[in-house]
């Protein structure tokens, strides 16, 4: 006969749940909300900042009769301003934006948007250069052009806080 050995069942000692007093029954300490994450009045002001440079970026692009691709540029203010939107009715009712789905959504929207939105404003710069560079533009077009750019990049720059803030949030859940 074939010696087998039998698994060995231990009792589990269960662990109190509730209040005991001591030191240790502390909730699990979890990340505040920091000013810029969604939700916050920081995050308000960030997607206000975005909304604002981005659009004014795509109606200076809108004036000049050879600016024919600016979707970067709509999607930036769309995402902004729908942010924006859900940032204000979560202040205005109370409610935490700090859902893990939502701050993941939030992460990924703001990640491709600030990609986008930064790889528009530096092409954006490089064909203004290459535009003043060449003599192809009047006086007017090129300020026009070049305003618009500055304002491309300063778009991204309020971008980038926020898909910075979404993602720390993100891997501390």
């Amino acid at each position: 006969m074939m010696n087998v050995s039998r698994p060995a069942v231990r009792p589990v000692i269960a662990v109190p749940v509730g209040p005991t007093g001591g030191a240790n029954d502390r909730p699990p300490v979890r990340m505040k909300d920091i000013q810029g994450m969604p939700g916050t009045t920081g995050g308000l002001v960030l997607r206000l900042s975005q909304f604002v440079s981005s659009l004014i970026s795509l109606s200076v692009m809108l004036t000049t009769p050879d600016f024919h691709s600016f979707t970067a540029f709509c999607l930036q203010s769309l995402w902004s301003l729908s942010l924006f939107i859900m940032d204000a009715y979560a202040l205005l009712v109370g409610r935490s934006l700090g859902n893990h789905l939502v701050v993941r959504c939030f992460t990924v929207g703001d990640g491709i948007t600030c990609l986008l939105t930064f790889a528009a404003a530096s092409a954006s710069a490089g064909i203004t250069v290459l535009i003043n560079d060449l003599d192809r533009c009047d006086g007017s077009h090129s300020t026009r052009f070049q305003t618009a750019t500055a304002m491309a990049f300063i778009s991204w720059l309020a971008v980038f806080p926020s898909f910075f803030l979404n993602f720390w949030s993100l891997s501390a859940h």
